[in-house]
């Protein structure tokens, strides 16, 4: 028993230069790989990023005042209800 554990501490040992220069292989083909990708992407102009922005930061907004606006009509709805209540039932 012990001697299959050295022969297989050996082996492993033998085998670690092979599996990093396996692993850093591995790695450059990934990274070339993801350069060759990188290329093929059709990256978007300043002026559409821009114009992009713009169009985002302007829907925020108006949904945003939108959003006040309707929470404003429920609340006073839901005070006049209560003040129908508070009158009716004292």
């Amino acid at each position: 028993m012990a001697m299959d554990a050295k022969l297989n501490q050996t082996r492993l040992s033998t085998d670690a230069p092979a599996q990093q220069a396996s692993k850093k292989k591995r790695l450059f083909n990934y990274i070339q790989e993801l350069k060759e990708e990188l290329k093929k992407v059709s990256w978007t102009t300043k002026d559409e990023l821009n114009l992009s922005t713009k169009l985002v930061i302007g829907a925020t907004f108006f949904f945003g005042i939108g959003i006040y606006l309707f929470d404003l009509v429920i609340k006073g709805c839901l005070d006049f209800v209560a003040l129908v209540v508070h009158f009716i039932f004292g």
